[in-house]
């Protein structure tokens, strides 16, 4: 699959088949984390894989009784353990494992996308139970919940925003690049 095309058909599921992810599929998401760019080079991105059906309903109990998450064969928690950015960046060190949290999260949405699965980001959860559930340190922070499966039924692409919408260009009221027409949409 070309990139534009994963670009393209990727978008979050809520139905799950039963269908198992292999272990061979599964190491192919989990591996895609390793070339999220960090800053400095330390890696903070931690991953908490779950496929414990105990534990799934406690982390769908966690993401405000979003049932649909324990449906999914796998939940992979998004965590950063801060504490080694913490001492080279100080106070910038949370803004930086979030955006290398946020990379991480995307290369694992595209290559979820490319092997024919499905994801969905939850960013909406109670901290506290998961770490309880998962035994996660305090110092770690949970930055987002993946449960990935094939997707159930026919799936509905929402179409894209238009980039007139979004892109500015030397100036906030200026959303014109010169020689550059974005494809057209819907949504301008």
């Amino acid at each position: 699959m070309k990139f534009d095309d994963i670009l393209e058909k990727r978008h979050c599921t809520r139905h799950f088949k039963t269908k198992d992810v292999s272990d061979k599929t599964l190491g192919e998401i989990l591996d895609s984390v390793r070339y999220a760019p960090c800053a400095g080079g330390i890696f903070t991105v931690k991953l908490v894989v779950v496929d414990d059906k105990t534990a799934k309903k406690k982390i769908a109990d966690a993401c405000l009784g979003q049932s649909f998450i324990a449906e999914a064969p796998y939940i992979i928690v998004v965590c950063s353990d801060m504490e080694q950015v913490s001492r080279s960046y100080g106070s910038r060190a949370e803004i930086y494992t979030k955006q290398q949290a946020g990379a991480a999260i995307e290369n694992m949405f595209l290559k979820i996308t490319e092997l024919g699965l499905s994801t969905c980001w939850i960013g909406a959860f109670d901290e506290n139970p998961i770490k309880r559930a998962l035994h996660i340190p305090d110092k770690v922070k949970v930055e987002a919940i993946l449960p990935i499966g094939y997707e159930m039924g026919k799936s509905f692409i929402k179409e894209k925003i238009s980039l007139k919408r979004i892109i500015r260009f030397n100036d906030w009221k200026i959303t014109e690049i010169k020689g550059y027409e974005p494809t057209a949409t819907s949504n301008e």
